[in-house]
C-alpha cells in the first residue's frame, strides 16, 4: 500500500534536485529545468493531498491550474532565453552583465 508519506518523500526529493539544479548550474536552460522540477514536486504534492481528500477534489483542481501556469511560464522563459542568446551569443547568466546596449 502506497501511503501519502511515499508521495511526499518523492516530492521532497524532486524539489531538492530542482533546487540543486537552480543553485549549482550556470546555464539558463538547466536553471529552467530545475525550476520545472520544483514545480512538478509541488504538483505531485497537490495530487497526493487531493487523492486522500476524495470528497472535494481540491488538490487535482489546483494541480491542473499549476500545470497550465507551468506550461505558460516555460513558453515565456524559452522565448526570453532565445532572445538573450540571439543578442548576447550565450545563455550563461553570469556572462550577461547588462541587458541594455
Amino acid at each position: 500500500m502506497i501511503t501519502i508519506t511515499h508521495f511526499l518523500v518523492v516530492g521532497a526529493w524532486l524539489f531538492s534536485i530542482g533546487l540543486y539544479a537552480v543553485l549549482a548550474r550556470r546555464n539558463a536552460i538547466l536553471v529552467l529545468v530545475g525550476i520545472e522540477l520544483m514545480i512538478n514536486a509541488a504538483i505531485l504534492n497537490l495530487v497526493a493531498f487531493g487523492r486522500y481528500d476524495s470528497s472535494l477534489y481540491g488538490g487535482q483542481a489546483f494541480a491542473l491550474f499549476a500545470i497550465v501556469l507551468a506550461a505558460a511560464a516555460v513558453a515565456v522563459a524559452l522565448a526570453i532565453i532565445l532572445n538573450v542568446y540571439k543578442h548576447h551569443k550565450t545563455v550563461n547568466p553570469e556572462d550577461i552583465s547588462d541587458l541594455k546596449d
